[in-house]
């Protein structure tokens, strides 16, 4: 295949990636949206914890959206907010998994550290990973309020969340995508509202 073939081939795919994103992004439940708001800015106020997790590619966005919590949402010392990414410990990640199986390692750690009040997170393509599920059940029994953010068809999660923002798009990486341009714009609106 010729560079100029080549060429046109790649931006026809990125064009059509990017119109697909475009009318994914026009989807997003903006109602359910300002509810994840309210609880963040509810959890700021009262110095609760937030315990936000995926798997894959979801595991890093929630690492990435710790990152722009702790600091970006608030540069002033101590101004951010309390959030804790559950993939983040290689550690624990694989004791649990190796000891208790991979379904049991977010539900293991949330039973040690969160307490009553604190907001769970859940970022999942499917909703149907079985530790994804097994974490947003006991958030439910234990008094924690669940967000989950969810692609395909919301999955087993959709049902156990107590807020569901839910986007169908057949698409690992643009509900990915998703994920993060929802946190993207919360942490810019907190960042905007610490320095009114």
């Amino acid at each position: 295949m010729n560079t100029s073939l080549k060429q046109s081939t790649f931006v026809d795919h990125f064009h059509s990636y990017i119109e697909k994103l475009q009318g994914v992004l026009n989807s997003i439940p903006k109602e359910k949206v300002f509810l994840l708001q309210q609880l963040l800015e509810k959890a700021q106020k009262e110095k609760k914890q937030i315990f936000i997790f995926g798997n894959g590619g979801s595991a890093g966005n929630a690492m990435h959206i710790a990152n722009d919590f702790i600091y970006g949402a608030s540069k002033d010392i101590g101004k951010g907010f309390k959030i804790n990414a559950l993939p983040s410990n290689t550690s624990v990640l694989t004791c649990l998994a190796n000891d208790e199986g991979y379904e049991e390692i977010f539900v293991r750690q949330l039973a040690v550290l969160a307490n009553p009040g604190d907001i769970v997170v859940a970022l999942s393509g499917s909703g149907n990973s079985e530790n994804i599920v097994k974490a947003l059940k006991w958030s439910k029994e234990n008094g924690n309020p669940s967000v989950a953010i969810l692609g395909f068809s919301g999955g087993h999660s959709f049902n156990f969340a107590d807020v569901a923002i839910h986007t169908p798009v057949d698409d690992m990486q643009i509900s990915e995508d998703i994920q993060l341009v929802i946190f993207h714009a919360l942490m810019q609106y907190f960042c905007k509202e610490s320095n009114a």
